[in-house]
């Protein structure tokens, strides 16, 4: 078992949530196999891992903001419910209303050749194909991460490497094996297996995407939205077996 703090995002990182979560881990009585690393102290490796889709001619830059990107997928999407609704308008049977996908990046950017500087993120082109895998819960899975989500942002513009990008060249150097998390991350998985090819690895590995532990139907767990952590539950007199059971129990079983 990797402990890895993952602490890519600057703004929302802080040294004593570190501490929690380590603090936590001992109590629960999870003991990593050698030292943690965190992220935030691996811009040679992740620049090196860059530099091998650079030689492949699959980075470019992009001046887009998450509203530029939003505002093209609105406008995208209103076009495909038009494009449905048409045989309604022409007296047909009627289409029902296309389901609404993630956002996606257009490639906005894609031949524009900006140059690379303060102020703007870093995009990989992905290929069109579908990535197949077993989800060790789920079963067999295919998803399209071009159709998806769109040329993948690898470094924002406030210079920051994303999850994507960081967890996908971490699980390769780090040699891990298996990756086990929550089912809202289920989606990321063919980007990120697609993305561990074109820097050389060969074989991915494998995933297990758990439920959420849910505070209601439709809206999952979170610290920031109120929801109960590991240091309250400790505060109220619960013991380490008792969390762990409650956590399964939440989850699924």
């Amino acid at each position: 078992m990797l402990l890895r703090i993952e602490d890519h995002d600057r703004q929302r990182s802080r040294p004593e949530f570190e501490a929690a979560i380590i603090e936590d881990l001992a109590w629960l009585g999870f003991e990593a196999d050698g030292p943690f690393v965190r992220q935030s102290e691996r811009d040679d490796i992740y620049r090196h891992a860059l530099d091998t889709l650079r030689r492949q001619e699959l980075v470019y830059a992009c001046d887009c903001s998450r509203a530029d990107v939003a505002k093209a997928f609105e406008v995208a999407q209103a076009s495909n419910v038009a494009q449905a609704l048409k045989p309604a308008i022409a007296g047909l049977e009627p289409r029902a209303t296309p389901d609404l996908p993630e956002l996606r990046y257009p490639g906005t950017c894609a031949d524009r050749g900006l140059r690379e500087g303060p102020g703007i993120g870093l995009r990989v082109r992905l290929s069109p194909s579908a990535e197949r895998f077993d989800d060790l819960r789920l079963g067999p899975q295919e998803q399209r991460p071009s159709e998806q989500c769109g040329d993948l942002l690898v470094r924002d513009r406030d210079g920051h490497w994303t999850y994507q990008f960081a967890a996908t060249v971490d699980d390769y150097v780090q040699g891990v094996t298996l990756v086990i998390r929550g089912v809202d991350l289920l989606a990321s998985t063919g980007r990120q297996i697609q993305l561990a090819r074109l820097l050389g690895r060969a074989d991915p590995p494998a995933f297990l995407h758990h439920p959420l532990i849910m505070k209601t139907p439709s809206q999952k767990l979170s610290k920031s939205d109120g929801g109960t952590g590991i240091r309250e539950l400790r505060a109220a007199g619960w013991t380490p077996a008792q969390v762990v059971e409650r956590a399964i129990e939440m989850a699924g079983g």
